[in-house]
């Protein structure tokens, strides 16, 4: 365990990300956030990036009352590595988290509603962040690296997979043979010989 850590310690720094800046984001979540946004530029805003994490709140609206309730959509894995960073940045009184986790709360809003409020404020800062590294090092995390550019082309001459994209071979009783056509598109007329 301690050892796997480390590797991801290491990739991390490698990489030279940003993200363990944050408070509440440590080398694992780091590694986490990385791995599942991928390239940052797909995103073409905070908004967007914080409804592919699953913390942009969704209104709930009855009668008069208007609520936002969390969002069950976006990437969850990407949502629980954001909840972990905003637990972590209330448990300790010293973070801005935790700040304004208590300033949610004095306004009247829930405790489950602050974290909802800090955790899309942990979003939006994610997405700086990882918006500022794109700038520096370049849209696929490596310096250097440009839209366009590509190691193998832009298609590769033949498919990785077969056709059909399954590794089995398909069995030739059960394979679909597509319907003959007629070969000729004149109509059929009845012959003289008839007596």
């Amino acid at each position: 365990m301690r050892a796997s850590k480390q590797r991801i310690a290491d990739a991390i720094a490698a990489s030279g990300t940003s993200l363990t800046e944050l408070f509440g984001v440590g080398p694992v979540v780091a590694a986490m956030l990385l791995g599942y946004t991928g390239d940052v530029a797909r995103f073409t805003s905070r908004d967007r990036f914080a409804a592919y994490t699953g913390t942009a709140p969704i209104e709930v609206s009855s009668g008069g009352r208007i609520t936002h309730r969390l969002s069950r959509r976006g990437n969850r894995q990407l949502n629980h590595a954001i909840h972990i960073a905003a637990i972590t940045q209330i448990r300790f009184a010293h973070s801005p988290g935790r700040a304004f986790f208590e300033r949610k709360v004095a306004e009247g809003k829930t405790k489950k509603e602050a974290v909802r409020a800090l955790k899309r404020r942990i979003s939006d800062a994610i997405y700086h962040q990882l918006a500022l590294d794109a700038r520096i090092t370049g849209p696929a995390g490596q310096a250097g690296t440009t839209r366009q550019s590509s190691v193998a082309g832009s298609t590769p001459r033949r498919p990785a997979l077969r056709i059909s994209h399954s590794r089995t071979p398909t069995n030739a009783r059960t394979r679909r043979v597509p319907p003959r056509t007629p070969k000729s598109s004149r109509p059929r007329t009845p012959s003289t010989n008839e007596s």
